[in-house]
């Protein structure tokens, strides 16, 4: 195995933060077994790891939220406890979150110092000190942005760049990003980089967690590698290969991403007809056959996911009509897409697609309470039974089926999502982003199941903005742009340039 030490050249630095032997347990489950991790000043390390590696583990220990059961948190080299978040953050640590919890009703300027606002005399809040902090930090990093305005009538863009702000509104000296380009547009990702130059030229240490090998590769100094809970190694991102990464990662070469399939297409399941909705879509037509695997490719705002929310009656469209095995369906609601046989995996599925609080076997089960009840009562062994075979289709990793589904990595917890709709037998599956923020050896065991669900005849969806995606999976592909169809590509005609071409009007 390729292990990197912790001698090279750039170790002369002193480490600002680091972990040395950290262990925390949970019941059953040995979340992080004796790792290590060391934050330099003015550098980014990159931490890799699958789903389940302990990641979100080490943040939440870092922050304050866990307190780890051995092992030493080492500030400036010597030895500290962060009992609390407020301890973390008054030694300067702080996180940007991929879904940093925002507040609509509030100015940016509340949303920046909340829980921590400048105060003057008998402990009020200092409205113009925090207003004048709150536009230098913004500044700081570039957000032109009045910090007077409400929150509500920021963009997407903006939010982030307020929730940036909040991270960096204490003095820090550890900024942890993770997964902070997930919701952002090619543009936005550009300016993140640009912010983390600033923050490394400041001399701050930053701790980035991404999933997307082209981010680490692009932004970091260092990685470190975490699998199974465990430290696998560290060193300098100069000193290792792509491939060397992904083997230190899953333990194993994963060469081929992509499983090698033989289409078996098979009759047309499904015809959509001039689908349009007022302001997200427009002209949506297409069909798709038993055993295909449709792509649908297009850059944010395309209307790729506003389309796929109508086709499975989360929203209502203006015109459109739906036929599913040459039969016209009226598709009013879910309810109504589930019982024609077309199911959707939404791409927030923290959001939509689960509920965080309630057992594995539960949401598995919650679509498919007919086939587990007798005579309106439940029957435990049967929701179980149910559970058991399409999680272990899907290779779902989990201490029981008791487990909540909020305690489950985001990979498994993909697989939960998948797994429920699954047990309605459905005819057409439609997967919106299914490996977004999942780790390449998750994505790797959810194109394996896609490939499967093809070959024994499901007419399959896939939403997705990975160009490899697309291609290695795909038979057909549709390109949207501005809410229509763009063009559909199939075979010699599906490359990477025609994609991007496409998609950007080019």
């Amino acid at each position: 195995m390729l292990m990197h030490t912790q001698t090279d050249a750039a170790a002369a630095t002193a480490p600002i933060l680091a972990l040395d032997g950290i262990t925390k347990t949970f019941p059953g489950v040995k979340a992080l077994d004796g790792v290590s991790l060391r934050l330099f000043p003015g550098q980014v390390t990159a931490l890799v790891g699958e789903n389940g590696a302990g990641k979100s583990t080490v943040v939440k220990t870092l922050t304050g939220i866990y307190q780890p059961d051995g092992g030493d948190i080492l500030l400036d080299g010597a030895a500290t406890r962060f009992a609390t978040p407020q301890d973390a953050a008054k030694v300067g640590i702080t996180a940007i979150h991929q879904e940093t919890v925002l507040f609509d009703e509030l100015s940016v300027a509340e949303n920046i110092f909340i829980g921590h606002a400048p105060r003057g005399k008998f402990g009020l809040i200092d409205w113009t000190t925090m207003q004048r902090r709150a536009t230098e930090i913004l500044r700081s990093i570039g957000a032109q942005i009045d910090p007077g305005h409400k929150l509500r009538d920021l963009g997407i863009a903006n939010k982030h760049l307020v929730a940036i702000a909040r991270a960096l509104s204490i003095d820090a000296r550890v900024v942890i990003m993770d997964e902070p380009t997930a919701a952002l547009s090619h543009k936005e990702i550009q300016e993140l980089y640009e912010l983390v130059e600033t923050l490394k030229a400041q001399g701050k240490a930053i701790l980035f967690i991404s999933h997307k090998f082209d981010e680490i590769f692009r932004i970091a100094d260092r990685y470190t590698v975490f699998r199974d809970g465990q430290f696998v190694g560290d060193g300098l991102i100069d000193d290792v290969t792509e491939s060397e990464l992904v083997k230190m990662m899953v333990g194993r070469d994963v060469s081929q991403v992509f499983p090698q399939r033989e289409s078996h297409i098979g009759d047309e399941v499904l015809q959509v007809v001039g689908y349009d909705h007022p302001t997200e879509f427009a002209d949506i037509g297409f069909t798709l056959r038993r055993g295909e695997i449709l792509g649908f490719y297009g850059l944010v705002g395309a209307g790729r996911s506003e389309f796929m929310q109508a086709l499975f009656g989360i929203t209502k469209p203006s015109k459109g009509v739906t036929k599913i095995d040459g039969m016209i369906r009226i598709i009013r609601s879910p309810a109504d897409a589930i019982i024609h046989g077309v199911v959707y995996v939404p791409e927030d599925r923290g959001k939509q697609g689960a509920i965080t609080a309630l057992p594995i076997f539960q949401n598995v089960t919650l679509p498919s309470l007919g086939r587990t009840s007798h005579r309106g009562f439940l029957r435990l062994a049967e929701e179980f039974s149910l559970a058991r075979e399409y999680t272990q289709r899907l290779d779902l990793r989990a201490a029981s089926l008791d487990t909540d589904v909020g305690n489950l990595s985001g990979g498994n917890q993909q697989k939960v999502v998948i797994a429920k709709w699954l047990a309605t037998q459905p005819k057409v599956i439609i997967l919106d982003e299914p490996t977004k923020g999942i780790d390449i050896g998750s994505k790797a065991a959810v194109h394996e199941f896609m490939a499967e669900l093809a070959a024994q005849g499901l007419a399959v969806i896939m939403v997705s903005s990975e160009i490899p995606e697309i291609l290695g999976m795909s038979d057909r592909v549709i390109v949207m742009r501005e809410g229509r169809i763009a063009t559909e590509l199939a075979g010699e005609d599906l490359t990477p340039e025609t994609l991007v071409r496409h998609a950007a009007g080019i």
